[in-house]
């Protein structure tokens, strides 16, 4: 019998430790591994600073641009001043933060106007603190620039040098004025052919518009939605061919990412291994052996001459 017979246990003749059939465990009290915690505890912890931001930033609608450029401004400048807490700080940090910008950084007017911005909605909107220095901060004045245009010849050399999809995206981004996400983003339903027109949706500040649509590339954008529709017949026989649906029209209409309508023009090369392609924030699910099939879409070389 061993050391541990008086507790229940024995090693048996192989050294291999055992428990004997007569062994009970002692109870033990419920209580014994119940922590002691403060009867004025919250059991739901307070947001962080950036979760707090981010949440006002959605509430208001801004777009994920502005909420990624505002993010990483505020986290900026709570990291240039030792971790403190924003309601801790006040003119004198905010002035010295935006006078680093300028004089070490060499940042633009635009851009210091923007690390502003961020600092204003972070205590308007997120601290809820209406303070008087505020509005006394100088911004920095924008120089007025002349636009850079290319000629019509400098175009033309540029759209020789693109073949397929990318030069078909290029061509709209120069002969509709879209920008380039606009493009990127740009849906079947939203091209009128009868009209000569293209609907450009949720545009910048959240404004539809309305463009027209170049009649040389009219045979060229057919023959672009003649390819995307049969991928996407042979994606919807894969299981696949969903599309995501801005704002809550996913709910609202559970099945309208499976129509032609609201079809991608240009749709993303990129596909995970769990099926889905993403663009700018959104999700599409589509085959994942549509992979390569999808890759030659978009970089199509048989792109017509204009």
């Amino acid at each position: 019998m061993g050391p541990f017979a008086e507790r229940g246990r024995d090693f048996g003749p192989t050294g291999r430790r055992g428990f004997k059939r007569n062994y009970r465990p002692r109870p033990r009290d419920p209580g014994s591994n119940l922590r002691a915690t403060p009867e004025s505890s919250d059991p739901t912890p307070e947001p962080r600073l950036l979760d707090r931001v981010r949440a006002e930033l959605r509430v208001r609608h801004y777009s994920r641009r502005t909420e990624g450029s505002y993010v990483r401004w505020i986290r900026r400048f709570v990291l240039a001043n030792g971790k403190r807490h924003p309601s801790e700080m006040g003119a004198k940090e905010v002035s010295g933060f935006l006078s680093e910008l300028a004089s070490q950084d060499c940042v633009s007017a635009s851009t210091q106007n923007q690390a502003l911005a961020a600092l204003l909605f972070l205590y308007r909107a997120v601290c809820g603190i209406e303070l008087p220095w505020l509005e006394d901060l100088v911004r920095a004045k924008q120089p007025s620039r002349l636009p850079v245009v290319l000629q019509r010849d400098e175009v033309g050399s540029i759209l020789m040098e693109l073949h397929g999809t990318a030069r078909l995206m290029a061509a709209l981004l120069y002969g509709t004025g879209m920008r380039v996400l606009e493009c990127a983003q740009l849906r079947v339903k939203d091209i009128d052919f009868q009209g000569n027109q293209i609907i450009v949706r949720a545009g910048k500040g959240a404004v539809d518009r309305c463009t027209m649509l170049p009649q040389a590339l009219r045979p060229v954008l057919e023959e672009q939605l003649r390819r995307v529709r049969r991928q996407w017949e042979l994606d919807l026989k894969a299981g696949g061919g969903w599309v995501a649906m801005p704002e809550a029209l996913a709910r609202k209409y559970p099945n309208a990412g499976h129509e032609w309508g609201w079809q991608w023009v240009f749709p993303p090369r990129e596909v995970t291994s769990t099926g889905t392609r993403s663009r700018s924030g959104d999700i599409i699910c589509t085959n994942p052996s549509s992979n390569a099939r999808c890759t030659r879409l978009y970089f199509e070389p048989g792109f017509p001459s204009m």
